[in-house]
């Protein structure tokens, strides 16, 4: 497994990922440093963490989910890549699985980067609260963890589609609707698109946030554990089969 997981940074290097995974921070950096802050009693923090995971969480983070699962399988795609790969005396297994952990590894770098650039800016900026680390702690591995249903369902469609514009224009297709489906108290939890913002905002009252969009974590999660179960089976099971 170390092995295919160092062959998958290998494909990676010099991808343009390591262009794109910067933006998002970025603008969370913008956010805690330039933009006005009027949180009503609430704390500068946890108001600018819920400004910045909205845009992160919504638009952002399911994009690059996409991206860096269609960028993974374009090596095997091209010049008959996946024959060769799957004629070597390795299990099938553990090379779906290094994909998908390189996947959720470069997304745990995202949320990673994303709580620094909200620090950074929040100090550069002058908030005199502390820092809220359990909070930040709490919103990054939320965001992370409501990924892991998108992820197993991008690289099941980025292994099976030839083509690397086939399953990234599916993920954006499927990621512009997130500003409707996110306003459904009934919907937005079991939208795969829409669960990293709904884990990523803060709850109402945690370390003085606030929100209407929060939902309850038990149902969230649950749903997550068990879309994440059924297209990481789904997918496998599909790559098990595969001739080429």
């Amino acid at each position: 497994m170390l092995r295919l997981l160092s062959a998958e940074w290998l494909k990676l290097r010099r991808s343009v990922i390591w262009v794109l995974l910067p933006v998002s921070p970025l603008l969370a950096f913008a956010i805690a440093w330039l933009a006005p802050l009027d949180s009503d009693g609430q704390s500068q923090w946890a108001y600018a963490l819920s400004i910045a995971s909205t845009a992160h969480g919504l638009l952002f983070l399911p994009l690059l989910t996409g991206i860096i699962a269609a960028l993974l399988c374009r090596f095997e795609h091209a010049g008959g890549g996946w024959k060769l790969l799957l004629s070597l005396p390795l299990r099938r297994s553990q090379l779906y699985l290094a994909k998908l952990a390189a996947i959720l590894g470069l997304l745990l770098l995202l949320q990673a980067l994303f709580a620094a650039a909200i620090v950074a800016g929040g100090l550069l900026r002058g908030i005199e609260e502390p820092a809220p680390w359990g909070l930040l702690a709490r919103s990054m591995l939320g965001g992370w963890a409501a990924c892991l249903p998108l992820a197993a369902m991008q690289l099941w469609a980025a292994s099976v589609w030839t083509g690397f514009a086939a399953p990234l224009a599916l993920n954006v297709i499927f990621t512009l609707p997130n500003l409707l489906v996110i306003n459904s108290e009934r919907f937005a939890p079991l939208y795969p698109w829409t669960q990293p913002m709904l884990a990523m905002l803060p709850s109402s009252g945690a370390d003085g946030a606030g929100t209407a969009l929060a939902v309850d974590p038990a149902t969230l999660f649950g749903v997550v554990g068990g879309s994440f179960a059924l297209f990481l089976l789904a997918g496998l099971g599909m790559f098990l089969r595969r001739t080429a």
